[in-house]
């Protein structure tokens, strides 16, 4: 997923993890941001690692904030890409974990890649929607139906005020999930964040708009 940021960062020694139930990962026990973010500072002591600037979109934008919440002394720098401290409309990522535990995730797929991607970017870039949708439906039903569970459950309106590293909140200018006034709302609630929208990005705004995005990230991590 953060492919096409690698390149502007190889001044930065990078860390990628996958969720539980993702990608190389195994499924955990426990399915809320919490145990994800308990997860994360697992494998950051695990390496060594203590105190790094984090950048997570979507889920990984939840746990990003989970984390320098509860560890403020950790986090150096925080980007939070297309997120929010209480997703919309919760109720239906209980109602989309139930649907691919009972049939997979093949018939969710077009409809969730149509939500993180614009339809010119669809149409312009078919090879590459391919492979997200292929990354999709190579995740594991149970995995990612705990991640639904996982956004469905998280709320860190009541925490945010913890969060002390200077932040970046990035928005899809047509995110249908977490719109810019949403992320405005996230901006606003965490002490001194900026909030910089991308025009033509939906949810995977990283993919979509790759140098924008990049540009935003690194100047935040090297401001």
């Amino acid at each position: 997923m953060w492919r096409p940021q690698l390149e502007t960062l190889a001044a930065f020694r990078v860390l990628r993890f996958d969720h539980p139930g993702h990608g190389g990962s195994d499924l955990t026990e426990a399915a809320t941001v919490a145990a994800f973010a308990g997860r994360l500072a697992r494998l950051l002591d695990a390496l060594g690692i203590d105190r790094v600037s984090l950048c997570g979109l979507s889920l990984g934008g939840a746990v990003a904030m989970h984390f320098a919440a509860g560890a403020p002394e950790r986090v150096e720098r925080l980007v939070l890409a297309c997120t929010a401290a209480r997703f919309p409309n919760a109720e239906a990522y209980g109602e989309r974990a139930a649907a691919v535990r009972a049939n997979g995730m093949e018939p969710i797929a077009d409809a969730i890649v149509g939500r993180w991607f614009t339809a010119a970017f669809r149409d312009a870039q078919p090879a590459t929607v391919r492979r997200y949708r292929d990354m999709l439906v190579s995740t594991l039903p149970e995995g990612y139906a705990r991640g639904c569970e996982a956004v469905r459950d998280f709320d860190a309106r009541d925490t945010l005020g913890r969060v002390t590293a200077p932040s970046l909140v990035i928005a899809g200018a047509d995110d249908p999930a977490t719109t810019p006034e949403v992320c405005a709302g996230l901006a606003d609630a965490i002490d001194g964040a900026r909030l910089v929208v991308l025009d033509g990005a939906a949810h995977l705004a990283n993919v979509e708009q790759p140098e924008s995005f990049a540009r935003a990230l690194v100047s935040h991590l090297q401001s």
